[in-house]
């Protein structure tokens, strides 16, 4: 029987890897889930919802963190655990900072790591920071490449990756989407229950290390002026951080049609995104939800790691230039045309069945090594 550790911090990387990890825990496998708390309470919202209870918690979230802290204290972790409690394998997923230091802690004990979400690429090092360099690098050190599309694939190849390392399995978040969306859901956060859903319900995140200081301001400067013109509710969804959130209370309180709430729910969020008219953010991960669930996206970059929701026209990238922002904000409101062109892209993130292509590929690739 093989043995595989699977490895998360955030939020986001739980929600994706839920699936992998139902897969594995019903496979004959022994299944170790480990997971960093770089996100605590976001991450425990979502172990709840998907009733996972970790083989091993970390739990390096401290006050003032630098990211060389983190890593440190990430890699530190790892290792001594699978030092401990050696396995087959392990599974790293995206680009945070978990990933990385638990994919080179893999790679220094000669243990094959996965790469779930592997090949990702904007081109640019600054564009998400760091994510950008942290998926390049797992990618340097992994032995299984599990590209969500086939243009996530062809970037791995240009990279010297092998073909036999590389498969096509979709992207695992559209196997927790089917899980999550639900048309009788009750919300749990008040003002969300309050919200009659009449009239277009915009739902905004802002929160990449990149668009901190005055990308930010920017962007609640065009949320502002949208509101102010608009007869569309907008949900923004703050950061936990609390200077993203003292700016944008200080550009939006005053506005009665801007509902400003703090982080969400995982279960809340998803079935507010089924319900909404768009979503603008500057999230990775947002910019594959939106589009599973067919609804149109803003995206607060110039670069985008996902450019199949581009290439359909079911998401359009609006950089953090406040006229620009507003501008394209009030053309999804207002041009029927432009929505309905948006909305009707065909999703190309995958079918649902993402993880279980990942099993049957690992247990595939077991019994070849055997």
């Amino acid at each position: 029987m093989a043995r595989i550790g699977i490895v998360f911090g955030t939020r986001p990387e739980a929600v994706k890897m839920a699936p992998v990890v139902r897969e594995f825990q019903n496979s004959s496998w022994e299944t170790k889930v480990i997971v960093t708390g770089q996100h605590r309470e976001m991450l425990d919202q979502v172990l709840d919802i998907f009733s996972i209870v970790p083989d091993y918690d970390l739990n390096v979230m401290r006050p003032g963190q630098s990211l060389a802290d983190m890593t440190t204290a990430v890699l530190q972790g790892i290792d001594q655990i699978l030092r401990q409690t050696p396995v087959d394998y392990l599974l790293v997923h995206g680009d945070t900072t978990s990933a990385v230091a638990a994919a080179l802690a893999g790679f220094y004990l000669r243990i094959p790591v996965g790469h779930v979400e592997a090949g990702l690429r904007t081109g640019n090092l600054e564009h998400p920071f760091p994510e950008e360099a942290n998926r390049k690098l797992i990618d340097q050190v992994s032995s299984l490449f599990f590209a969500p599309t086939k243009n996530a694939a062809e970037n791995l190849r240009r990279e010297g990756v092998s073909e036999e390392e590389i498969f096509v399995t979709g992207n695992t978040v559209v196997d927790a989407l089917k899980t999550i969306v639900d048309p009788d859901y009750q919300f749990k956060e008040p003002l969300l229950g309050r919200l009659a859903f009449q009239r277009p319900v915009v739902v905004v995140t802002a929160h990449r290390r990149e668009n901190w200081g005055q990308p930010f301001a920017n962007i609640c400067s065009a949320i502002a002026k949208a509101a102010a013109s608009l007869p569309v509710d907008f949900v923004f969804a703050m950061h936990k951080n609390p200077q993203l959130q003292k700016v944008a209370k200080a550009h939006l309180s005053e506005y009665r049609n801007v509902h400003l709430v703090d982080a969400l729910r995982y279960d809340d969020f998803i079935n507010l995104m089924s319900r909404c008219h768009f979503v603008v953010s500057d999230s990775g991960g947002l910019q594959e939800e939106a589009v599973a669930l067919g609804k149109p996206g803003l995206v607060l970059r110039e670069f985008t790691e996902r450019p199949e929701g581009i290439d359909n026209g079911s998401l359009r990238l609006v950089g953090t230039d406040p006229g620009r922002i507003a501008r394209a904000v009030a053309a999804l409101v207002t041009d029927n045309g432009l929505y309905e062109k948006m909305a009707e892209g065909e999703n190309p993130y995958g079918d649902g069945r993402a993880a279980v292509r990942i099993k049957e590929i690992l247990i595939d690739y077991d019994r070849r090594r055997k």
